[in-house]
């Protein structure tokens, strides 16, 4: 499989632990602030950039829906709130981000149509064929491995199921492009650090959007993984994408 230069970047420069490892200890870390720091930063936008992932996940009328780098579980809430037929499982690396969301699912009383379970989106604990469709909000980034993470996730979808995947992105409106550019870069790592008393995790924000293959180029990555009927759609003037793709085998494939 092929490596990319986003699988490489890091939170943590000068530890000898591996992405992986990185990623669910910086989560760890900043888990207890997570939620405010992810309204605050992105303005409350992020809901509108969820609801229209879910739309294209209700699409083929799921019942099991698998979220994939769940965090606090804010995705899978709104998949069970919204999709009253569903049952969602949420998996993560980051035990700590995990607790706070079981929290709020006891919380909100849908421990009976949400599970949240530590998991490795490389190394799914599910047999083939498990879900009608897969969420990743804002997660993809973290994948140590992007293409094993993205066959894994196919191997687990039923026949005709569907990947929805969110995704930050960088803006082609001149201006627009430099004004997110200074946000990414100066404004969230200071605010993190202000806020989670963790600034690499929002600069770890910046270095791996800069470095995501989005777009059309993420495109292609889903088709070489074998999805099928891939598209994308830029959102809020490109900060965010949303990309769609189908597993063969299905009546609509």
């Amino acid at each position: 499989m092929a490596n990319y230069s986003h699988d490489r970047i890091v939170p943590f420069k000068e530890s000898q632990l591996g992405k992986k490892q990185q990623v669910a200890e910086m989560f760890d870390k900043i888990a207890f602030r997570y939620d405010f720091l992810n309204r605050f930063l992105s303005g409350g936008i992020d809901l509108y950039w969820r609801r229209r992932a879910i739309r294209e996940a209700a699409a083929g009328f799921p019942r099991e829906i698998l979220d994939v780098a769940t965090g606090t579980a804010d995705m899978a809430i709104m998949m069970a709130r919204r999709l009253r037929a569903v049952h969602v499982t949420g998996v993560d690396i980051s035990t700590g981000m995990l607790e706070i969301g079981r929290r709020k699912i006891d919380r909100l009383g849908l421990g009976d149509r949400i599970v949240l379970q530590p998991g490795d989106s490389e190394s799914l604990p599910f047999a083939d064929g498990s879900f009608d469709a897969i969420t990743v909000a804002f997660g993809v980034r973290n994948f140590e491995q992007l293409e094993k993470g993205l066959t894994e996730m196919l191997r687990v979808l039923k026949p005709g199921g569907r990947l929805v995947v969110l995704e930050f992105s960088h803006p082609r409106t001149p201006g627009i492009r430099q004004i997110y550019d200074l946000y990414l870069r100066l404004v969230a790592p200071n605010l993190g650090k202000m806020v989670s008393s963790s600034r690499e995790a929002y600069q770890y924000l910046n270095d791996s959007v800069k470095a995501f293959p989005e777009g059309a180029a993420f495109i292609r990555i889903m088709e070489d993984s074998g999805y099928a009927r891939t598209r994308f759609r830029r959102l809020s003037l490109g900060i965010c994408s949303l990309y769609i793709g189908d597993k063969p085998g299905g009546a609509g494939n």
